[in-house]
């Protein structure tokens, strides 16, 4: 990913242990769900009913993946995963505080239950859950440790920054194989059998050795029955789709369907955020970090993040105040292309219909927007020897390690 900033970062380690990484969600009433710290639904500014059916909690959790944390909630409150909400989903590798709730389990029971390195910091009834998206943003501390950093280093690239960053999707969107995109360009073309044994075989930074011979093998062998066999239980989306072609070994479209939905969209999301970073890089290049004419904006909300309900042309004149470049995510229903965008997705050999999938439906994607260029609040850093510590408050969706990209040479 290309640098905003000129400045040479300083090297470090990062997430050396789920205590380096805390990160402590903005709720929309612009609270920071400090970690350790009790809440109620007066502080937190929200409803509360004592005949309401849901039960809302901060929930606060160390090395817990949202959704497992959520699951042993649910299962110690005699509900399934399907009666828990939430507002947006927290690394695995933190410690971390979010907004939940859980459908038909009472307040006092939730309060009480004990998991270990999960806790609740206050929970009530109330008439609704929380959804997805129920929040403003995420306030994030990070520890770096054997780190060469200074405070002027540090000094240098914030002033350089001027309060925004490359908002680029980050690695988890392209997945740990960096191949997603790969197999979403493929189900776009029709080609599934390219997708599906792309998905199966490709070992490009697989770093587990049983991983990569069960991969290679299958794809000189291409003998699904056996593949059952030699499979690691671990990957069991792939042995999924290797049960499925074992019985059908010709039909590839249906095998990728054996996938969960939200992991099948994943690949066609990769190919979309590979066009937006790609944009970002094409406007660092050509210093077009300003508005253009053709370009669609948001402004910010209460907290100074961007409202992106908001949109309006750059060229209505009447605009006042900060406001942020929306960038297409792309899709089959965009409207509005600009001229970066119609570039690169020439380049690529893509067209906003192709995200519109015949053969597959249920994988196409409208399109929706992104800012390019995110803006983080509350900076502060802090020097102690060879170790480092940032803290700062970005948008939801946005991603703290590509903001820490600006500051360390190789963060890990």
């Amino acid at each position: 990913m290309t640098r905003l900033s000129s400045h040479e970062g300083f090297l470090g380690k990062i997430k050396d242990s789920p205590d380096d990484f805390i990160v402590e969600e903005i709720t929309k009433s612009s609270t920071v769900l400090k970690a350790s710290e009790k809440f109620t639904h007066e502080s937190l500014r929200m409803q509360t009913s004592p005949t309401g059916k849901f039960t809302v909690f901060v929930m606060q959790k160390r090395d817990w993946n949202t959704i497992q944390a959520l699951k042993i909630i649910a299962k110690r409150a005699g509900r399934g995963i399907k009666s828990v909400g939430f507002a947006g989903t927290k690394d695995r590798a933190s410690v971390s505080t979010q907004l939940c709730s859980i459908f038909g389990a009472k307040a006092e029971h939730i309060s009480t239950l004990h998991v270990k390195d999960i806790s609740i910091n206050g929970a009530w009834q109330s008439d609704t859950g929380v959804e997805l998206g129920d929040l403003l943003g995420n306030r994030f501390t990070i520890a770096i440790k054997e780190s060469n950093a200074t405070e002027e280093r540090i000094k240098q690239i914030e002033n350089e920054l001027n309060g925004v960053f490359p908002n680029y999707f980050g690695e988890q969107r392209f997945g740990y194989r960096d191949n997603n995109y790969d197999v979403g360009l493929a189900i776009m073309k029709g080609e599934f059998e390219k997708a599906a044994m792309d998905y199966l075989t490709n070992t490009k930074n697989e770093r587990n050795l049983d991983s990569i011979e069960a991969r290679e093998r299958l794809a000189k062998e291409r003998d699904f029955t056996a593949a059952l066999q030699y499979f690691p239980y671990y990957l069991k989306y792939e042995l999924t789709v290797i049960e499925y072609l074992s019985r059908y070994p010709t039909d590839y479209a249906n095998a990728i369907r054996r996938l969960p939905r939200q992991l099948s969209l994943m690949f066609v999301h990769s190919v979309q955020g590979l066009v937006f970073n790609k944009e970002i890089e094409y406007r660092i290049k050509n210093k077009e970090i300003a508005p253009k004419a053709d370009d669609i904006l948001c402004p910010t909300d209460q907290y100074g993040f961007p409202d992106m309900d908001k949109r309006m042309n750059a060229s209505d004149g009447r605009l006042e105040g900060l406001h942020f470049i929306a960038g297409n995510i792309v899709g089959y229903d965009s409207e509005r292309i600009n001229y970066a965008e119609k570039q690169i997705l020439e380049e690529m050999g893509l067209t906003k219909e192709m995200f519109k999938i015949q053969s597959m439906p249920e994988l196409s994607c409208k399109g929706n927007y992104r800012v390019l260029f995110a803006p983080f609040k509350d900076f502060s850093s802090k020097v102690d020897g060879s170790n480092a510590t940032l803290s700062f408050s970005l948008p939801s969706g946005s991603y703290a390690t590509v903001l820490l990209n600006e500051f360390v040479n190789s963060p890990g």
